[in-house]
């Protein structure tokens, strides 16, 4: 049983021998020219401003949960329609409660306002 996860074993350990090597010849063989330009923290070009703990707009989070479910409603309803001869009646039914269910969040999302743009 064992022989069977050997070449997993060997791959694994390769790949965290060459991940080393490649960390140990990157400290000794890099330049070190500190500046403080490259040591200051930046994004995208501007200097920091604002709180790092600064509130999100509630409408982000209600986007992302419209992409969760149109993403989960995509991921199920493939598979689900190949299937649909060999899981009958039951496959059928429980693909209705789970549309139900994702129609009831999508109604969330429509009364909070999350599909109107500004």
């Amino acid at each position: 049983m064992l022989a069977e996860y050997l070449p997993v074993l060997v791959f694994l350990a390769v790949g965290f021998g060459m991940a080393i090597v490649m960390l140990i010849l990157g400290s000794l063989l890099s330049p070190r020219r500190p500046d403080e330009a490259k040591d200051s923290p930046f994004e995208c070009g501007f200097e920091a401003f604002g709180d790092a703990r600064m509130q999100f707009d509630v409408r982000y989070y209600l986007v992302a949960i419209l992409f969760i479910i149109f993403d989960l409603e995509i991921a199920f309803l493939f598979p689900w329609a190949i299937s649909l001869d060999k899981i009958g009646l039951f496959g059928l039914m429980s693909m209705g409660v789970f549309l139900v269910i994702l129609i009831i969040g999508f109604i969330y999302e429509w009364k909070k306002g999350a599909l109107e743009w500004e």
